[in-house]
Parts: C-alpha cells; structure tokens; sequence
C-alpha cells in the first residue's frame, strides 16, 4: 500500500530549466536576475509595490520587526495559535509577545480579544492566516488605527487568500510569507516581505544585505543581517508563480472532494470554516472531533497511520509551550488546538486517495 504523505511539493513547470540555468552560468547566490523577477512576480501576486525575498519565513518575520522598530521592553499582540516563529521573532528583538484568543473554527486571532490586551507599551499586532484561510483583517486594522499601532500580516501559509476581495499581504503595513517546501508556493526554503511603504522596503533592503549601504559599496552604516534569498531559491519561485492560479484551483478541487468524502461524518467530526468575507486557499485541510481531547485525537491519528495516511495535529498555542508558558486559559484554543488534525493536502492527490483517507478517518473514528 502506498502511503499518502501530508504534504509534498508539486515541481512540475519550469523549475529544472531555471536552476539549471542558474548553474550554466554560474549565478547561484544572492545575486542574479531570477531574485529581482521573482520579487516583481510576487508583488503584482499580492498587489503591492514592493516584495523583498529573504531566506526564509522565520527571518522575514525578524527583517520586519526589525524595520518596524520594535525594541525591548515593547509588546506585540499576537494569536495564541501559530506556528512558534510568529512568537519567536517577536522575542528576537528583546519585545514581549502578548497573547490572545482566537476564534471558533478558522482558529485566527479574535479581535475582540485584542482590546483586552492594549497596554501601553503595545507596538502592533500580528495577525496570523493560519492555514490558509485569512484574519477577519477590518476590524484589526480598525483597532491599529485608533491607537496607533502598525499591523504585520503573518501570511506564511495563506499564498492568495484573500480578505473582502483584497489579498492578504497587501493589507498591513507589511506582511511575510514562507516559502518551506510543504507551502503553496515553496522555494525549497525562503521567505518575502511585502509593503505599499517605499522608506519601509528601502529599510528591508538595506537590513537585509547585512546594513550595507547600497551606494558605498562595503560601507555599513546599520547592524544588518544576512538574510538574503540564493538566485536558485528565486529560480524555482518564479517557476512556482507561472503556475499559482493552477495551484490554488487544484486545492481548491481538493477541498470539495473531502468536503464531499467527509460528509457522511459531520456528527463526528467539523470541517473547515469558511467565512463568506474569505477567499480560503487550504494551504492545509483541518478537520476537528466533535468530542474527545488530545488523546483521542492522537489515537485517530495513530490509527490512520496504520492505514498509511500520514496526518499531523493543528499546531499547539504558545501559551502551553516551555518558552511562553502561562496559566492563563484560552478556551477556544484549548479546546480547538487538541481536537484538530491535518488531513493530506498537496495537488498530487487523486480523488481515489481522498476517498481512502475518508475510509482511514471513519475507520479510526470506529
């Protein structure tokens, strides 16, 4: 029996022939044309003026922040619910990440627990497209706005979600993305920052090539990093965009058909939220029990492995990990972050393996 993996890159365009290109002539680090086109590619995808391609998700996060001005003693808002770099970067710049409930189903951050959180030392706030399906982004930017706060858009999983019509990455004052080989679009390993603000993206330019002013050659007038995207990475990312519109059909097909296959469970189990304001891109199909707590959950998924369905549990909150650990309960998460699990989602995935998955879950459900 083959086993259906979670997550895999689809390299079916012109990724080969650009990176080979790439090593015919020599240019395979941080310069060479395939970063500039990749970047414009990626800006006109969401809509902006200006795309800026770092290494990966997690530096892009830190490169923002750090043009931001976030220094110590300050404090982010931010979902309890994330992948750990939405709160790592945060504490990469000596801030305090301040965390927050979030809401029932999409498991994004609740913006009216955002209010509860307003200290005066708060900077901004980091709303999280977790999965695929995007923050309810008005109401934060309303909040932002009325207290003067900046809002950075972790979009790290959501590649053309889209938010009242408008695509995510171009609402903030800046947004990143991740390019990690499970993403819609992947460069292997690598990230972007994108921003409407030209002195913010000058900023992440310079910060990014380690501070070097960028008419002195060698002259360092900041303490900057070396986060800078390889040519190669680039080369495989604008053979990903030729074919994105694909990509986001094919997950599209993807979640009707488990929404279909899964239907006959809906007294066991919840599919996955969709608001109508929301354009969804399903980076990951979640699903969640009904009832039962972690171990249950484990014990299905555990029984599906078995079956040769790879799964994985929705990410944990911070707020029960070692380095963010607080004894303060946040009922939505606690309940949704131990009844969630990550179907296999990828565009490989025929109809006929949806249908197997299905079977593994009932079986495992019993």
């Amino acid at each position: 029996m083959n086993r259906i993996s979670v997550a895999q890159p689809k390299l079916s365009g012109n990724e080969r022939k650009y990176v080979l290109d790439c090593l015919d002539t020599n240019w395979i680090s941080s310069n060479g044309k395939y970063i500039g086109e990749f970047e414009k590619t990626f800006a006109e995808f969401c809509g902006v003026r200006h795309a800026i391609a770092t290494n990966n998700g997690t530096t892009a996060l830190h490169l923002a922040l750090v043009v931001l001005g976030l220094q110590p003693g300050d404090e982010v808002i931010i979902p309890t619910v994330t992948y750990i770099a939405t709160a790592n970067a945060v504490r990469y710049c000596g801030a305090t990440p301040v965390l927050v409930d979030v809401v029932e189903g999409t498991m994004n951050i609740d913006p009216k627990d955002i209010a509860r959180a307003l200290t005066p030392r708060t900077r901004g706030i980091i709303p999280v497209h977790l999965y695929g399906h995007p923050t309810e982004m008005g109401p934060v930017m309303d909040i932002a706005k009325k207290h003067g706060l900046w809002v950075l858009e972790d979009a790290a999983e959501a590649h053309g979600a889209e938010c009242d019509g408008k695509r995510v990455g171009s609402i903030g004052d800046m947004a990143t993305f991740s390019f990690f080989g499970n993403k819609i679009v992947t460069t292997g390993e690598g990230g972007m920052v994108t921003t409407n603000d030209d002195a913010l993206a000058e900023k992440l330019r310079l910060f990014r090539g380690q501070g070097m002013d960028p008419k002195r050659r060698y002259w360092f007038p900041v303490i900057g990093y070396n986060y800078r995207m390889t040519n190669i990475q680039a080369a495989i990312g604008l053979a990903q965009m030729e074919t994105v519109d694909l990509a986001l059909a094919d997950r599209d097909r993807l979640a009707t058909w488990y929404n279909e296959a899964l239907a006959p469970l809906a007294d066991r189990i919840v599919l996955p939220a969709q608001a109508s304001w929301a354009r969804q891109v399903f980076w990951m199909y979640n699903i969640f029990l009904r009832d039962g707590d972690a171990h249950r959950r484990d014990a299905v998924m555990q029984a599906m492995d078995k079956e040769g369905v790879e799964t994985r549990p929705v990410f944990y909150p911070m707020h029960v990990m070692p380095p963010y650990l607080e004894a303060t309960s946040y009922p939505v998460a606690d309940l949704w972050a131990q009844r969630g699990i990550n179907l296999p989602t990828h565009q490989d995935l025929t109809r006929e393996e949806v249908a197997r998955v299905a079977r593994a879950l009932t079986q495992a459900l019993g």
